[in-house]
């Protein structure tokens, strides 16, 4: 009997009694080890699912379980599907679908939509996510050396036309204030208990009185009701004005009335193109080694003003902090600059005035700090003609974020007769021998001496490029 014979027979059986052929076929779903929803399969098998499965408290013994649509939803984003009725379609005709589903019953798009995104699961998922990024850093794939972080901004389904600005509300809110300041207690200071405590003196005095309040239009009312429905409804835009202070916060200055975490900002894709304020969010990614390590959806429009939050949010999950944060010039600010240096971790935040700084229009500014020398024994600037400007004093102000901004006023005591005099002070509206400069000058100085002077490299991070070094040198 010859090989092929042998091989025929494997799968040909005849049965006994009716003497009928019988083709034994192979059901089993064979994957190979080297596809890439294999491997994501095995890996995603390592993690832990004990969050998962106590936030998933509807499960039936019919239902799939939610670690396997866990997995099949990764691996449908691996390839590029996020609608739910794709996703489905994928688990009734792809074979490699067939295999993770593990002989259970084909999801329903409805089962995919409610499972992904049920709030109750959302920490569940969080969890997860960081579970894999310590396993990458466990397998030497990623490490704390540095962090790229970058950002976008995703439109929110909200309607574009429901917005509610801060500005005005605070507007409104002291105009309503003043007027029942003036109605209830003109001397002294204006509460809620005082206003309902009115409100109770002239409901009673109504009732006293015997007169019956009639709604609706063509009716006289009395001065007392006049006064009292007056009053009611400052009370209520009073209260109104506040919720909706409230809901705004103190970090932004506007909100969606369909979507009170969205805030109007601009957009990169503007199709009006005409500078349109859309509701969406700000979306933070943190990447390693080409990696990305965290995520964070911000309401804050800016992206200084998200660094913070968003860094100490990954050292809280991961259980330590990047030695360096690379970003672009979005992230710079003086609060930033602080922070960071006070945490122990290096900047390389791209300087706001780096692209202009390298123009020849820019180094002809011989009255920028940056077009002059520093001697720090005297701690005093050197012009270009080679006269000092000393220390002359320091005052502090406060930036919108509430940041205390230390500035330095350095002055020339003699700036008679020298030739560079009408060029040094060509910004400003009066010639004066003295120039201010921020505090976050000496941070803004070590961050371009770091990303001029050491060898670069790049990596990417969402769509931006941003340098980082490999060395870093001291402040000094």
């Amino acid at each position: 009997m010859n090989r092929k014979t042998q091989k025929q027979e494997q799968y040909i059986e005849i049965l006994e009694k009716s003497q009928q052929l019988k083709f034994r076929m192979p059901t089993e779903i064979r994957i190979s080890k080297h596809n890439a929803l294999y491997q994501a399969s095995i890996q995603l098998e390592e993690l832990d699912y004990t969050k998962l499965y106590r936030a998933y408290s509807g499960i039936r013994k019919s239902q799939i379980e939610p670690r396997v649509l866990f997995k099949v939803l990764v691996c449908a984003y691996m390839k590029g599907v996020y609608s739910s009725r794709k996703i489905e379609e994928l688990c009734r005709e792809n074979l490699v679908f067939r295999w993770l589903l593990e002989d259970q019953k084909t999801p329903d798009h409805c089962t995919i939509a409610r499972f992904r995104g049920n709030r109750n699961l959302q920490e569940a998922f969080e969890d997860l996510f960081f579970q894999y990024v310590k396993k990458l850093e466990n397998k030497g794939y990623t490490e704390h050396s540095e962090v790229f972080v970058d950002g976008t901004k995703i439109e929110s389904k909200a309607n574009r036309y429901t917005f509610v600005w801060l500005k005005q509300v605070s507007k409104q809110l002291e105009k309503i204030k003043a007027r029942l300041k003036e109605r209830v207690c003109p001397q002294g200071n204006l509460t809620s208990t005082k206003v309902e405590k009115r409100l109770e003196q002239l409901n009673t005095e109504i009732e006293a009185q015997g007169i019956e309040v009639k709604k609706g239009r063509g009716h006289h009312k009395p001065e007392i009701v006049r006064e009292r429905d007056e009053l009611a409804l400052l009370y209520r835009r009073w209260m109104e004005y506040n919720r909706k202070k409230a809901i705004c916060g103190e970090n932004r200055n506007s909100y969606s009335k369909t979507d009170t975490d969205a805030t109007f900002m601009h957009m990169k894709d503007d199709h009006m193109r005409n500078g349109q304020l859309k509701p969406g969010y700000n979306v933070q990614f943190a990447v390693n080694s080409g990696f990305i390590t965290g995520i964070g959806v911000f309401s804050n429009r800016t992206d200084f003003g998200t660094l913070i939050p968003f860094l100490t949010y990954l050292c809280h999950k991961h259980g330590k902090s990047y030695r360096n944060v690379v970003a672009d010039s979005g992230y710079e600010s003086l609060a930033n600059y602080r922070w960071l240096f006070e945490n122990g971790q290096t900047a390389f935040i791209k300087p706001a005035n780096y692209e202009s700084g390298k123009k020849r229009s820019s180094k002809s500014q011989v009255g920028r700090m940056e077009n002059m020398g520093y001697y720090e024994p005297d701690d005093c600037f050197i012009c270009k003609n080679g006269r000092h400007l000393d220390l002359s004093s320091h005052y502090t102000s406060h930036a919108k974020d509430g940041t205390e901004r230390k500035i330095s006023v350095y002055r020339c005591e003699d700036c008679s007769g020298c030739p560079y005099r009408t060029a040094c002070f060509a910004r400003l509206k009066t010639a004066k021998s003295a120039k201010k400069f921020l505090s976050a000058g000496n941070f803004r100085i070590c961050a371009r001496i770091r990303i001029t002077t050491l060898p670069p490299r790049k990596e990417s991070c969402c769509a931006a490029t941003v340098p980082f070094r490999q060395r870093v040198p001291s402040d000094s």
